[in-house]
């Protein structure tokens, strides 16, 4: 049986969501997203930094979602969302797949700390400026790639549950802009599948 060790509001919702869709049996354990759960010494022992989300599975114990998420579909379900090397897609699956940790999720991040994380005192409105450039720069190409397709490489793919999640969170803390509105509607559609709300609501 998978375990996913998961906290609200992380990147872990994506491994939630991945399960749900392929319907694989799973336990979770779920905790709070702060230093008394994440930080304590039982889950530094799973992840040396205190992250999440980390999947154990048997004797396998793996951490970065993008990592677990290519783990899950070679070794347990494919379910046709990650397509075969020779396949014309799968270019296009790789380049989504990481263009989501190597150029949306860095700006995301600095966002939510400047406006949720840090208390006001602390907070940069020049560093905020500047990551929410970056981020709508970033997400400029990701709008032009949806012209006309559903999903990222036209199916429904792992390739989705990467870069789609982050797109929703950037959605969720206002920097995608109306004009763009392939990105809007990839948006929604995400949120409509049921999979992807039970993750996002998971508390």
């Amino acid at each position: 049986m998978l375990k996913l060790h998961f906290a609200p509001n992380s990147r872990a919702g994506r491994i939630v969501w991945l399960l749900e869709e392929l319907q694989l049996p799973y336990d979770i354990n779920k905790m709070s997203f702060h230093p008394k759960d994440l930080k304590s010494d039982e889950h530094r022992a799973r992840h040396p930094l205190g992250r999440v989300p980390v999947l154990e599975d048997g004797d396998v114990s793996i951490f970065e979602s993008g990592a677990i998420v290519d783990y899950i579909l070679e070794r347990h379900k494919n379910g046709g969302l990650k397509p075969a090397v020779n396949d014309p897609r799968f270019p296009a699956y790789l380049q989504w797949f990481h263009y989501c940790e190597g150029m949306v999720m860095p700006p995301v991040n600095t966002v939510v700390v400047h406006t949720i994380l840090l208390p006001e005192d602390r907070r940069d409105a020049t560093v905020l400026g500047q990551a929410q450039r970056l981020l709508t720069k970033a997400l400029e190409p990701v709008d032009d790639a949806l012209a006309g397709k559903d999903y990222l490489i036209g199916d429904f793919s792992g390739a989705d549950i990467m870069l789609g999640h982050a797109c929703f969170m950037a959605n969720r803390i206002g920097s995608v802009s109306d004009g763009m509105t392939n990105l809007k509607a990839y948006v929604a559609r995400i949120a409509a599948r049921p999979a992807f709300h039970k993750a996002i609501t998971l508390a």
